[in-house]
């Protein structure tokens, strides 16, 4: 496992900013856009994996995973 895919990575659609925005929580926030929201997460994993390989570059820790966490249970579970 790539330790890009320790993350979770979250496109969405912004009304105040009127385009998909990514952002990969735990390790970066808000970071990339467009309007196609397959780039955009396209995108998103490119400057995930970048990120992470600058923080190895400097010899410093990565934040704790955020992946594998039960997120999309807890997703499934709430009431829009």
């Amino acid at each position: 496992m790539s330790p890009s895919a320790q993350y979770i990575k979250i496109v969405e659609w912004s009304d105040e900013d009127g385009c998909f925005v990514g952002r990969c929580p735990g390790l970066i926030g808000p970071c990339c856009h467009g309007d196609d929201e397959a780039e955009a997460y396209r995108e998103l994993c490119t400057i995930v994996e970048e990120w992470i390989e600058r923080l190895q570059q400097e010899r410093k820790p990565l934040p704790p995973p955020t992946a594998g966490k039960g997120l999309a249970t807890a997703l499934e579970s709430i009431q829009a």
